[in-house]
């Protein structure tokens, strides 16, 4: 194929304009932090599974002292009321059981007062771990949505300027020849559609090129479209060649 040698370098810019599209496409699409994002919708599943079972251990707790307050006010209820009957008791048998009662009350209030202070540490301690577990919670929430924010605009501003990328390459896709542009979009599909050669190796792929390589490229006409033996991309002559 035949093609001008400005023709040829335009193929350059052409390479440049779509190894930026690309890399704008993948920031579209692939937020830097998309990782780190995802690890922490995952740290917050075992965070809320923690946090329920902490609840159920504050809410079991809570129930317990509940149960034991309303076993306190019953049973001094009660001994209130003996104290009342035995104030008044005119018959000393009956006194005699009312005391006793009393007493026992009085050993009934006092276990249940201990376990109602046993429950009670119980529960400050359930609510200190809950909170802290939702502290954990927030500090998840909040590196979440500050990432989540930074990756929204980031990707705004990738799809923005992948816009202007694809509108520039267009112009300058417009100003090379149809059949040459085909051909370096076919290799493109491939693999590397267009390299400069410089001091004797491709940048398309990196390689050096053997002196016979550089030898029958050198020898070839300005106009003539040369493929690189290594990666079959265009290879671009201009005076950084070394030729």
């Amino acid at each position: 194929m035949k093609a001008s040698p400005e023709n040829q370098r335009t193929l350059l810019d052409i390479a440049e304009l779509d190894r930026r599209i690309t890399q704008t496409e993948r920031a579209r699409t692939q937020p830097a932090d998309g990782a780190r994002i995802n690890e922490l919708a995952g740290v917050k599943q075992e965070q809320l599974r923690e946090l329920t079972t902490l609840t159920g251990v504050l809410d079991d707790a809570k129930a317990e002292l509940a149960r034991l307050e309303t076993d306190v006010k019953l049973a001094e209820q009660r001994r209130d009321r003996d104290a009342e009957r035995l104030a008044a008791a005119n018959d000393a048998k009956q006194a005699q059981a009312l005391e006793h009662e009393i007493e026992s009350l009085g050993r009934r209030l006092s276990a249940l007062e201990d376990a109602e202070l046993e429950v009670m540490g119980r529960v400050e301690e359930a609510e200190a771990a809950v909170a802290a577990q939702q502290a954990l919670i927030d500090t998840t929430n909040a590196e979440g949505a500050q990432l989540t924010a930074q990756a929204k605009a980031g990707m705004a501003a990738a799809a923005t300027e992948g816009e202007q990328l694809t509108r520039d390459r267009a112009a300058v896709a417009a100003t090379v020849d149809a059949a040459l542009l085909a051909d370096y979009e076919r290799r493109a599909a491939r693999g590397i559609g267009a390299g400069l050669l410089r001091a004797g190796v491709c940048e398309g792929c990196r390689m050096v090129l053997s002196g016979t390589d550089l030898t029958a490229i050198r020898r070839a006409p300005s106009d003539e479209v040369i493929s690189c033996p290594e990666c079959g991309g265009i290879l671009v002559r201009t005076e950084e060649s070394g030729l």
